[in-house]
């Protein structure tokens, strides 16, 4: 079945386009308040597009992945008793609980492996609004995490240049189901310990 192929085409146009930083910004504020997609998706893309700007996607999507995990702090602060039933039916109730375990043991610590673990960082950005971690100490982990993850994806993306995209084409399939199977594996694997 190929579903991956198309999408990484669609994703490819969309990261040439000439708004592209705009939605590259706002997927990144999104995606750490509420939005379910990875940013790696469309930041990758935009960085084989044009390589020369990768440092500045980067920082792009770092700024305002932290400013949607702001957001994500203040929905969590101000109104995690209105989306409590929500979030109970919802598929995020087990990576919440998991995010509120790691916050009563690690606090700025866990923020900031938030920032590579297959656990959405909306899960993380909620849950210390719940629990109320120190706000100064969840941006200073969340552009510390944030960061250290986008710069390394472009980075990568930079060195790695036109092979690597040619690598990436021609064995699509095989990658998008993989980190299917990964990131069933590392959620089961949470959600067991």
């Amino acid at each position: 079945m190929t579903i991956f192929g198309p999408l990484y085409e669609r994703v490819m146009r969309w990261s040439r386009h000439r708004h592209a930083e705009w939605y590259l910004g706002a997927m990144s504020f999104a995606e750490s308040s509420f939005f379910p997609i990875p940013v790696d998706v469309m930041l990758a893309p935009m960085c084989m597009a044009n390589r020369e700007r990768w440092a500045r996607y980067a920082a792009n999507a770092t700024i305002m992945s932290v400013l949607g995990g702001v957001g994500g702090y203040a929905i969590g602060y101000l109104t995690f008793e209105a989306i409590e039933p929500w979030l109970r039916e919802s598929s995020y109730w087990d990576g919440y609980l998991t995010a509120r375990s790691w916050f009563d043991s690690y606090g700025f610590w866990a923020v900031f492996v938030a920032g590579f673990s297959p656990i959405p960082f909306k899960v993380f950005t909620i849950a210390a609004g719940v629990a109320t971690l120190n706000l100064p100490g969840f941006v200073l982990a969340s552009v510390i995490g944030r960061g250290a993850r986008f710069f390394l994806v472009a980075g990568i993306v930079r060195v790695a240049g036109d092979r690597f995209e040619q690598q990436i084409v021609t064995h699509i399939e095989r990658l998008g189901w993989a980190m299917v199977i990964l990131s069933v594996i590392v959620i089961g694997y949470l959600m067991l310990h």
